[in-house]
């Protein structure tokens, strides 16, 4: 922690030099240091991550927060629903990620069975 005259010192300098790196340089101090690491900060609805990645996964990707708030609620989740509602879309994300959709096979056995035209009678 710096004593108010040190930080005068710094405040006369900037005003001389116009920069702050240049002040901190005057100073003998190290403008832009390495900062700490910051640790990871826990969220609201930690407690409930399990509770809506298995419901998510039941569902198979097609249930709301909506449903699910009262759930959490019960058990013990204390935050917004709008909180809730991005834990419940970044679950079901992950969730599609794993199980696409997509098209159905095509045809690649032979170029002849493709360009045969299927009739439904309506």
């Amino acid at each position: 922690m710096k004593s108010e005259r040190e930080h005068m010192d710094i405040i006369s300098a900037y005003r001389e030099l116009g920069s702050y790196r240049g002040a901190a340089e005057l100073c003998g101090d190290e403008a832009g240091g390495e900062r700490p690491e910051r640790a990871e900060r826990s969220h609201n609805y930690d407690a409930v991550v399990k509770l809506v990645a298995e419901r998510v996964r039941k569902s198979g990707g097609r249930i709301s927060a909506k449903r699910l708030l009262p759930r959490a609620q019960a058990a013990g989740y204390e935050g917004s629903a709008r909180n809730f509602r991005r834990l419940v879309a970044e679950q079901k994300a992950l969730w599609r990620k794993d199980h696409r959709r997509g098209r159905p096979a095509s045809c690649s056995a032979t170029a002849t069975c493709c360009s045969k035209a299927l009739y439904v009678p309506w």
